[in-house]
Parts: C-alpha cells; structure tokens; sequence
C-alpha cells in the first residue's frame, strides 16, 4: 500500500508549488527572489521543495518581494482567474463598488460594459511582439504601442528603475494605469504587452476584454537566443540555470497565455514568414467592417 501523505506534509507542498509558480509568473530566478526578500537561497530552495517549515514572517517576507499578498501563497481551492480577479478586485473596491457587485452576482445588476481597443500581442521576451507588432500595425495602418515604453515615458523612469525603487507591485499598478490610459484615447491600437502581464489578474483581465489577443509562441530555445541577441537577460542575467528558469516560466505562464483569442506559433520561422502568418491570423477579424474603437458588452460569468 502506498502511505498516504500527512496533512501538514500536502500542505507543505502545495505551498512550495504556488511559491515556485508565482516566481515564474513573475519572470523572478530563485537567485533574484533571495536577494530581494533577504532569505536565503537555500531556504528558498527548500520552501520550494514543501521542505521548508518556514514562518509566517519569513512567508510575508517571500510574498512581499514578488509583489504579492502573503495569503496568495496559501493553497486552496479558489484558484480560478475569474476568482483571482474578483478577489484583487474587491481589495481595492469602495462600499458602494461592493454594494453594486452584489447586486450584479444577485442578478440584478448590469452587465458591464467594456470596449474593444484593437489587437494585443503576450507573449514570452523574444517572442517577437515588438517587432511583429510593428509590421502589423504599419500594414493596417494602426499606432503601434509597447506597453512597457508607455509606463517609462509616463512615470519617467526605465522599467528597471521602477521595479528597483518601487518593486513589483509598484510596477504593476503603473502597467495598469498606463493600460487605463491607452484605453481612453479610443482609438485602435496593436499592443505589445510585458510577458509578466499574465500574473496580474486585474490587468490581463482587461487585457482580454478589450483587445483580440494573440499569444505569440516560439520554442524556449528560440525565446532566449532572441533575449541574448537584443541584449537583454533580465531578470536572469547572472543565473547559469537561466535556460531551466526560462522554461520554468513558460510552464506556469502557458495555461494563462492558452486564455488569448488566438496563437501564433512563429517556432523556425524568419519574421517576414512569422509576419504573413500574424497577418492571416488576423485577417478575418479586420474584414468585419467597419471595425472602429466601439463599446462592447461584456457578458456576465
């Protein structure tokens, strides 16, 4: 007979699995998540590993360094993206927002309205959205938008600076304003997002509602040779295992990227083939005329 696993040892894993999942989602080697939380990494190792009988000060340490709230670590059955929207929802809702929530998941609200805002490429760095972007956007004849450019040159800092002197979280709530930004313009845009923008389910939420969303794929292989070629190996630059982090963080990312309207696998493909195949994706999507930054309704889950 197989021995069955204490409570307390089940728990212990599960909670090492969402501390490594995060991490990923957020892009963080363990080497980094060490340094900014001050823990060692070999204890980060172990918590990792469901090995670890690690503090509620030493958890919030850890969570807080990811730019998360402690009780995302802890392992329950709520871990739907619907949910983990609601939940970051409600954290920052005003009485009358939670008032009119419950009202609408009573049945007698409104359905929400949202608006459609263009076209937004996810994807891993090295994936190609800023370039493929660009060609897109240029053959459609709509601006063309990085988001991580957008958040530099509205708070005036590099995204480094900003992740240095405010952390994680204080990025993510800068990705968002500078996206709430980008929608009140109205006017069609093809968008290039951060990779990380997946682990934000507020922003990624929107992300999906307001854009055709395409997840551009490539083979980890080619994902990273494209970061060594731009010169970028953030956040991995002195990590010998930044090829096992890198897939580390597909792995997590892939069920949420899997969310986007469609997929566009550039894997062996030069960027003018990689180009045509992005353009045909989209097609039928431009040939709805008169396509225009119209509002939507989005239809309640």
């Amino acid at each position: 007979m197989t021995p069955q696993v204490e409570p307390e040892n089940q728990f212990l894993e599960q909670l090492g699995q969402r501390v490594r999942t995060m991490r990923a989602l957020r892009g963080m080697s363990r080497k980094t998540l060490a340094k900014v939380s001050g823990i060692s990494e070999r204890y980060i190792a172990q918590l990792e590993s469901g090995k670890g009988n690690v503090s509620i000060v030493l958890l919030r340490r850890v969570s807080a360094a990811m730019g998360a709230h402690v009780e995302d670590l802890i392992p329950t059955a709520d871990t739907t993206p619907d949910w983990l929207v609601i939940r970051d929802l409600m954290r920052t809702a005003t009485p009358q927002q939670i008032a009119q929530a419950k009202d609408t998941l009573s049945g007698n609200g409104a359905a929400r309205g949202n608006t459609f805002a263009g076209i937004a490429l996810i994807g891993l760095r090295g994936a190609g959205k800023s370039t493929l972007g660009k060609m897109l956007a240029k053959k459609i004849g709509w601006t063309f938008v990085e988001l991580n450019k957008e958040i530099e040159k509205q708070n005036g800092l590099s995204v480094a600076e900003i992740i240095a002197l405010y952390g994680q979280e204080g990025f993510r709530r800068m990705e968002q304003a500078a996206l709430a930004q980008l929608l009140a313009r109205k006017e069609l845009i093809v968008l290039a997002t951060g990779g990380g923008i997946v682990s934000e389910p507020v922003t990624f939420d929107l992300v999906l509602s307001s854009f055709y969303t395409i997840w551009l794929k490539a083979k980890p292989e080619e994902h990273m040779g494209r970061v060594r070629k731009q010169g970028d190996l953030r956040p991995m630059a002195d990590d010998r295992s930044a090829m096992q982090e890198l897939r580390t963080i597909l792995l997590s990312r892939e069920p949420l990227y899997a969310r986007a309207s469609a997929q566009v696998d550039t894997a062996g493909l030069d960027v003018d083939e990689a180009a045509k195949r992005l353009t045909d994706t989209v097609a039928p999507l431009l040939a709805k005329e008169p396509l225009t930054f119209v509002p939507r309704a989005v239809a309640a889950q």
